[in-house]
């Protein structure tokens, strides 16, 4: 608490001061270009991640970057994504997993959630990324069957936010983009998958025009 007490008056003293016009345009509104839907874990800050700036990114977050089904839920996850959506009118969506992801690890060992009930009641929303695994990589394990999982998972997401209304009816007028992203922490750089070739790629050292080819087709199946 010592250390978020100094951030406090340090952000106050040096940050704020040196930058309150920039600050009273953000009491204005905001104008989001991107809904970024990322996990809980501490070590990933989109913001920094993305070298983006205050008011740039609309974020939700949660363990293990889940998208729950229309209808399937009454958390805020559906209710941040219909304002993003319906009254910010973000024009890109990104769901990004990460590497070492502690919720697909209690995904792939249900027996670590004995003590933590709501934990496990939460990851039941992910039970089809399960169900793929079991039928499609039954004869993967360890490190490359979490590193499988993590992928097909932000995959399943995405096909979970296409049930979603308000994003099925702006994908239908091509207003708006899907993006599924993992980032690597022990490299510090992203991958993004694409329909076009089906695999996800780094994003690092691409061509802005490469890079912005590497989405998700707006359908309602993600081809993998």
């Amino acid at each position: 608490m010592e250390e978020l007490l100094s951030g406090i008056h340090q952000f106050h003293t040096q940050v704020f001061n040196r930058e309150k016009d920039f600050y009273s345009k953000l009491v204005a509104g905001q104008s989001p270009s991107t809904l970024f839907i990322g996990c809980s874990d501490s070590r990933v800050d989109p913001t920094i991640i993305t070298q983006s700036n205050l008011g740039e990114l609309f974020v939700l977050r949660n363990a293990g970057n889940i998208v729950p089904s229309y209808g399937a839920s009454n958390g805020g996850e559906s209710a941040t994504i219909e304002y993003a959506v319906s009254v910010l009118g973000v024009r890109d969506i990104v769901i990004c997993g990460h590497s070492g992801c502690g919720a697909l690890q209690a995904l792939l060992h249900p027996e670590k959630l004995a003590k933590l009930p709501l934990v496990k009641s939460w990851l039941n929303h992910a039970e089809a990324t399960r169900r793929v695994l079991d039928e499609n990589y039954s004869e993967v394990k360890g490190e490359a069957l979490l590193k499988a999982a993590i992928r097909e998972h932000v995959l399943m997401q995405i096909e979970n936010l296409q049930t979603h209304p308000c994003v099925a009816a702006k994908l239908q007028r091509g207003e708006l983009t899907l993006h599924a992203w993992v980032y690597r922490m022990e490299k510090g750089d992203i991958l993004a998958y694409s329909t076009e070739d089906g695999r996800f790629a780094t994003l690092t050292g691409l061509d802005p025009k490469e890079a912005k080819k590497r989405k998700v087709a707006n359908v309602r199946k993600v081809k993998r």
